[in-house]
């Protein structure tokens, strides 16, 4: 072979071979793990908290019997509106035994004494007609005799009350139960026949009835104790009802419990807010809702999403890494602001337009994988 062929095969040899190595130099030299990038945006950021709760009437007014007795009659529905003293309903009463036995025991009391107040009343007008005994003496037995008639006639009626309900009722006398407020009749709670108790000193009685104002009703809802120390009275509230998704109703927090109650392990602080109802809606009592509560507002400002943010190990402060070169990054630091939970205010550390890695590695295909 002649001596120049040879060389040249082996330069073409050594000319491949260098080929061979700038390329596998090449492929070995781009990464295989590429990462995408999300730019830095002006966004509205509303830092709000939702309240759970429902919505019922501001008072709530329980009718209950001054006397014990069983429901002889029911006049009206649950639903109907009602003015301060429409008849509800009517309680016939079923008297005590002992209580009956006594009072009818003082009346005989009571007519013994007048018999005899009204023999010595009798005995002294004749001597004071004949001028035997004073004026004074005279009054006095008038006086006793006067008593004697009054406490006859408190005796009967006191009776009567124990017998019928009413000192001037008849055999079926009833006592009548009726509304104290205007408003609608949420609740009947008994029926015709229920037996039911006198409010008194140590009961609360049977509630007959509940009425309540529909037109003056309140949120009332509870908010966990990381929350409450940002709330104040004043702020306002966008209700929403569940059973009218498409109603949005505006509220003002009006009330913050001072005593928190713990449920399953948690704080929770009950919060009231006066409801704006509107007249062409109907909004009925104890109405699922959710209370949107605006803590904090920013409008177009420099934000990035929450997600691709990192923490330094040490000092806990937040920092991104942005783009400097094609799949190059840089650390930036960052001082953050107002957040939804989703994204973040960039107070410093970022300019706008800047491109922030994102925290999803892509493989980036080769030949063998196409």
């Amino acid at each position: 072979m002649n001596k120049y062929v040879k060389y040249g095969l082996i330069g073409i040899a050594c000319i491949g071979i260098l080929a061979a190595i700038v390329y596998f130099l090449k492929q070995n030299s781009t990464p295989t793990q590429i990462y995408e990038t999300e730019e830095l945006e002006r966004k509205d950021i509303v830092n709000k908290v939702i309240v759970t709760g429902k919505v019922i009437p501001e008072d709530e007014i329980n009718i209950k019997p001054q006397i014990s007795g069983i429901i002889d009659k029911i006049y009206l529905d649950e639903g109907v509106d009602v003015k301060a003293g429409d008849l509800i309903a009517v309680i016939k009463v079923v008297p005590n035994e002992q209580s009956l036995n006594q009072a009818a025991g003082r009346v005989r009391n009571a007519e013994l004494a007048l018999n005899n107040a009204k023999i010595e009343f009798d005995r002294n007008k004749a001597l004071f007609d004949k001028g035997v005994i004073s004026s004074q003496d005279f009054n006095n037995q008038k006086l006793t005799y006067d008593q004697a008639v009054q406490e006859l006639t408190n005796s009967r009626a006191d009776y009567q009350i124990i017998r019928r309900g009413s000192a001037g009722g008849s055999s079926t006398a009833n006592t009548n139960i009726r509304a104290t407020v205007s408003g609608t009749i949420l609740e009947i709670p008994v029926e015709e026949g229920d037996q039911v108790i006198q409010s008194n000193n140590f009961n609360d009685g049977t509630t007959i009835a509940t009425i309540a104002d529909m037109n003056k009703m309140i949120f009332e809802g509870e908010v966990d104790e990381a929350e409450v120390g940002k709330l104040h009275v004043g702020m306002p509230l966008e209700i929403s009802l569940g059973a009218l998704e498409k109603n949005k109703f505006n509220a003002e927090l009006k009330f913050i419990a001072p005593k928190g109650v713990e449920e399953e392990g948690a704080v929770q602080f009950k919060i009231e807010g006066d409801l704006a109802v509107n007249d062409s809606t109907y909004v009925r009592a104890g109405y699922s809702a959710n209370a949107s509560i605006v803590l904090e507002e920013k409008k177009d400002v420099l934000a990035i999403k929450e997600a691709l943010l990192q923490f330094d190990k040490d000092t806990e402060q937040p920092y991104v890494e942005v783009e400097t070169g094609e799949n190059e990054f840089e650390r930036k630091d960052l001082e953050l602001g107002v957040s939804d939970g989703i994204d973040v205010e960039v107070v410093s550390g970022l300019d706008e337009g800047a491109k922030v890695k994102v925290w999803n590695k892509l493989e980036k295909k080769t030949d063998e994988d196409s």
